[in-house]
């Protein structure tokens, strides 16, 4: 395994500054797992999951490895189906010990966490964001730029986004880049504008161990970035917030529509696919295209960022670590004019 260490490293008790974003339902105890095991930080999303299934993946994801790993809580009430509050008390409790926000203020839940002796990780989209994380004591940032996948909290390139938050976050506060990240190539430049490690999403729903349905892995890795398009349509689930997803049937219908808005929408409450329990999918639905689900999911929310164009195979997640890295390892000797040592 190759060796990268950063600042990030020593704050989260991992190897290589790589952290698997939460990409949703598409994250599981075996993503996070392989990712922690391989040296970085796996994450799960269980902002959707009920109480009990929070506590079941956490401890599923325990039994796997006993490297460090996060869980990932969004803050936006039009989302979220358990009061923050309730549900952090379940992750702590069940062991959690890395806990990231996004999309809203962490700073009424950073002193749970600390309590805890836990770790807290906020997404932001701007520099006044991030400047309000660590006035709260937030210990890391996360600096989410506007090509990055999934749902989407800035306006902001990644590129001028990144050097702004670290600015804010200083010496203390460790900045993770995310947004366009998918190959050593951006670990590197991220580390190069003042970043600490490297956030990737669309790179690890490619992963072997993801929960994301083949169709959809085959089309994030035969997608260019132009493919990967912002808009707020698959609202069922999530309303009003911007997304990034590949452009598809559903959205082409929509976009020569003349992106008419909801009520107004071509096959609004059609059932496009199904769960393998047969709970339906609707058109515009805010649910990824998971393994086991039947029907037509490449019209579903196939979320993924520019990084697509970038993301070629389907590999396991310790192939996906260990190329960041050595990749990363590879730019840096050569725009250091030296090797790099081990």
């Amino acid at each position: 395994m190759s060796t990268l260490r950063t600042p990030l490293c020593d704050r989260l008790g991992i190897d290589v500054p790589v952290v698997q974003a939460p990409i949703g339902s598409v994250s599981c105890p075996a993503l996070a797992a392989a990712v922690s095991e391989a040296g970085g930080l796996g994450t799960l999303a269980v902002t959707w999951l009920g109480l009990d299934a929070t506590e079941s993946v956490i401890a599923a994801t325990r039994e796997r490895t006993d490297r460090p790993f996060g869980v990932n809580l969004v803050l936006d009430p039009d989302t979220t189906t358990h009061a923050t509050e309730e549900h952090l008390e379940v992750c702590l409790d069940a062991g959690a010990e890395i806990v990231s926000f996004s999309f809203g203020d962490a700073t009424p839940y950073v002193e749970q966490v600390h309590d805890a002796g836990g770790t807290v990780l906020q997404t932001v989209g701007s520099a006044d964001e991030a400047r309000e994380a660590v006035a709260a004591g937030v210990d890391v940032l996360v600096s989410q730029g506007w090509e990055a996948g999934g749902h989407v909290q800035s306006d902001v390139a990644t590129m001028p986004l990144v050097p702004a938050v670290a600015d804010v976050a200083g010496e203390d506060v460790p900045v993770i880049a995310a947004g366009g990240i998918a190959d050593g190539r951006g670990l590197a430049a991220a580390l190069a504008l003042g970043a600490d490690g490297a956030w990737l999403g669309t790179r690890f729903v490619a992963a072997a161990e993801s929960r994301a349905h083949r169709e959809y892995q085959q089309a994030v890795t035969a997608a260019d970035a132009r493919e990967a398009v912002r808009s707020e349509l698959y609202d069922g689930g999530w309303p009003g917030q911007p997304h990034r997803t590949l452009e598809n049937e559903t959205y082409a219908e929509w976009a020569d529509a003349g992106e008419p808005p909801v009520g107004e929408r071509p096959g609004e409450g059609e059932v496009v696919a199904r769960y393998g329990n047969g709970h339906p999918v609707e058109r515009y639905d805010d649910d990824p295209p998971l393994a086991g689900m039947e029907g037509t999911v490449d019209e579903m929310a196939m979320y993924a960022g520019q990084s697509a164009d970038l993301t070629d195979d389907v590999q396991p997640a310790a192939e996906i670590v260990d190329e960041l890295v050595a990749g990363a390892r590879d730019r840096i000797a050569v725009l250091s004019g030296s090797g790099c040592g081990s």
